[in-house]
């Protein structure tokens, strides 16, 4: 059993002598009113009804979320207790003085009577262990089954106020970018006071859309039964598994997950994900102006947790050791080009949680076993809160990249912004934005990290906590001479405006900002050998070129000048990488930009190029099309668009990312398709026309 249900269970032994209320409600010591919720059985999940136009607002939303499916049967056995409102600043601060200092944090709640906020799911286990301890009654957090059965109140329908939503629960009920200062709207900060709109037929107050409550249940997908199979068999992840009928009666989620569930939507969110049947769920720690609780007092769920789904398939019979030959590549004498080939491969048509409508902002790193792992988003829109991180493996020796499968996820949160990092000994980094919410305005940064090439991962971390712009991860991390980590992130949600670098000399434990911005987003970053930071980036060009920024304080200040390259826009990234042989490389994209070809003359090319510098970034004597050099021949690039590749045309746009693995060969991807070459194709003039 887990730790948290063991120590829930503990309290509820501790105050087990006392008797539990019979009234149709009770008050609590500290003025908390709790209705009594008779058991009974209800649909969980979402059923058959459509979504009014007005709600789905995007065709593939017309069913719902698929983790909202199948819906299924649940009974609830015994009776509970539920808060009729969300706990309160005033109620909160009986267990946690310390409180009151955020209260008005970022504008919200201020007021006594308004619901707390800026409280992790592990604050408010602790509020409910401190209460009962207080009054000798077992109260906890709803189970998420208990969560939809109370909310919904006998209803069927999307909301327990049928399937629309009457304006006076509408707060802020739109995609939010706040707090960030370059996207500001008027109506953001939103009063949270309790019990202000009409209850449910159960008496309960704010089920849709004050704030999002923490429930007891790690998150994970509903399990799908078989009508043909007996009732004993459920089918999980597409296999037949043995368990028990408790699985439908009292049910309590997952025996241990990344995420923890929050119900009931809130302020500043779509009405869409305000429905009785939407799911969502952070990292417990996580604290934001969107999360609150309310609290039950009652016996704990007498289901027994699920085990763990199967693993996705980047993380299945993952091969350990170090293959003998991993240093071994082409023939370094020899030029080396090999692409594009896919690594996004995802079903046409699909709506969840992989998209098949786009695809974009990859990282890829090479593993300890020689596999190449990428990863990237996968969305409909790039602000929506479906947005998930997807994972494909190309395994040592292997020809084609493997099918995509889920990587990461917080479900309805925008998980914009990945990045991977192999530290050249044993383990992967994963960096992540973490939304509040949608958009990527408000992220907190999470890291994971993985001893086994991605077999398996720690549990994700917030490392840069508040929810805030300036916290985006972009994919150059590295390590400096003096032996820290640097990860850039965008300092701004829009198309300029600058790239701040995070410091860790703990190996990722802590992280300092020093403070300066280098010029333009989702810059690459590297350090020179005297010490100092080069970056390159997007936006806040110099001489209409892109910009060239330079610290000599790891960050804390930068000068900047033009560089020699032309200016990138949107749907673009470039790259910036330390090669193993000690040139710099650079990749980026031009409408127009001269080679030299064999013949010694230059000549004009468009799209992906490579450029080297031999001179610490002071100048970039090779430059070379990211082609084959072939006669012209279509593939499909970014979101499946068509383009051309020949002696003179490259893949034309695309978010890059590039590893060098230990046999020399570089890995270059875009937002599609893989490139691999080693530095005798690079410094290798093209055939002249």
């Amino acid at each position: 059993m887990p730790t948290w249900m063991l120590c829930l269970l503990a309290v509820a032994v501790a105050v087990s002598a006392a008797e539990t209320p019979n009234e149709k409600e009770w008050k609590n010591s500290l003025g908390m009113r709790l209705a009594r919720i008779e058991p009974g059985r209800f649909l969980m999940g979402v059923g058959n009804t459509p979504l009014p136009k007005e709600l789905a607002g995007q065709p593939w939303r017309q069913d719902g979320d698929p983790d909202e499916q199948p819906a299924h049967m649940v009974t609830i056995t015994r009776p509970f207790y539920m808060g009729v409102t969300e706990v309160t600043n005033a109620q909160y601060e009986q267990f946690d003085p310390k409180h009151k200092a955020l209260r008005g944090k970022m504008g919200f709640s201020k007021d006594d009577d308004e619901a707390v906020v800026f409280v992790s799911w592990h604050d408010a286990v602790a509020f409910c262990e401190w209460l009962s301890k207080k009054e000798g009654l077992p109260y906890r957090l709803p189970a998420e089954a208990e969560w939809e059965y109370a909310c919904r109140a006998g209803t069927e329908t999307h909301f327990h106020t049928g399937d629309t939503l009457p304006k006076e629960f509408h707060k802020n009920a739109a995609e939010s970018w706040y707090p960030d200062p370059r996207r500001p709207a008027e109506g953001q900060i939103v009063p949270l006071h309790v019990g202000k709109t009409p209850p449910n037929a159960w008496g309960l107050f704010d089920m849709h859309g004050n704030v999002e409550e923490w429930c007891l249940d790690w998150y994970g997908p509903y399990l799908k039964y078989e009508p043909h199979l007996p009732i004993s068999m459920l089918t999980l992840d597409g296999k037949n598994v043995p368990l028990d009928a408790q699985h439908w009666h009292d049910p309590v989620g997952y025996a241990d997950a990344d995420f923890k569930v929050t119900r009931g939507g809130s302020h500043s969110t779509e009405l869409y994900y305000l429905r009785s049947a939407n799911r969502s769920a952070t990292l417990p720690e996580d604290r934001s102006w969107l999360i609150g609780f309310r609290v039950v007092m009652g016996e704990m769920p007498k289901g027994k947790p699920l085990p763990p789904p199967e693993k996705p398939l980047h993380q299945q019979n993952v091969k350990q050791g170090i293959p003998a030959d991993l240093a071994k590549g082409p023939d370094p004498d020899k030029p080396y080009f090999r692409g594009p080939r896919v690594y996004v491969k995802i079903p046409p048509n699909s709506t969840g949680p992989m998209f098949s409508a786009h695809n974009h902002d990859p990282a890829i790193t090479d593993c300890p076993n020689g596999d190449l792992l990428a990863i990237w988003y996968s969305c409909v829109r790039e602000p929506g809160r479906e947005l998930a991180i997807l994972a494909s493996r190309l395994r040592y020796g292997a020809d084609e990249w493997e099918p995509a499968s889920v990587f990461w996820d917080a479900p309805d949160r925008n998980d914009h912004a990945p990045a991977l990092w192999f530290d050249g000994k044993d383990t992967l980094y994963h960096f992540n934005g973490l939304s509040a919410a949608a958009t990527w305005g408000n992220t907190a940064t999470i890291l994971r990290t993985s001893k086994d090439s991605g077999a398996t991962w720690s549990k994700a971390r917030i490392i840069l906590p508040e929810h805030q712009t300036r916290q985006m991860p972009v994919e150059s991390v590295f390590r400096t001479r003096e032996g820290w980590i640097l990860l850039p992130c965008d300092a701004v949600s829009v198309g300029q405006g600058g790239t701040a670098t995070y410091l860790s000399r703990d190996s990722g434990q802590t992280w300092e900002d020093p403070g300066g911005k280098a010029a333009g987003i989702h810059a690459g970053v590297v350090q020179l050998k005297d010490g100092r930071l080069l970056a390159l980036g997007r936006g806040d060009n110099v001489e209409g070129k892109m910009p060239k920024s330079v610290s000599s304080d790891m960050g804390k200040t930068w000068t900047y000048s033009a560089s020699p390259f032309p200016p990138i826009s949107s749907g673009q990234r470039l790259v910036l990488l330390r090669l193993r042989e000690g040139p710099l490389f650079f990749a980026s994209f031009a409408k127009s930009i001269e080679v030299t070809d064999a013949s010694g003359k230059p000549r004009a090319v468009s799209g992906l190029y490579t450029a080297l510098s031999l001179d610490e970034g002071e100048t970039w004597q090779v430059r070379r099309l990211v082609s084959d050099d072939g006669e012209p021949e279509q593939f499909e690039g970014f979101d499946g668009r068509l383009f051309t590749m020949s002696a003179s045309a490259a893949e034309p746009n695309g978010y890059l990312s590039v590893c060098q693995a230990a046999s020399g060969l570089i890995h270059l991807i875009s937002s599609r398709s893989h490139y691999a070459f080693n530095l005798k194709w690079l410094t290798t003039p093209p055939p002249g026309l």
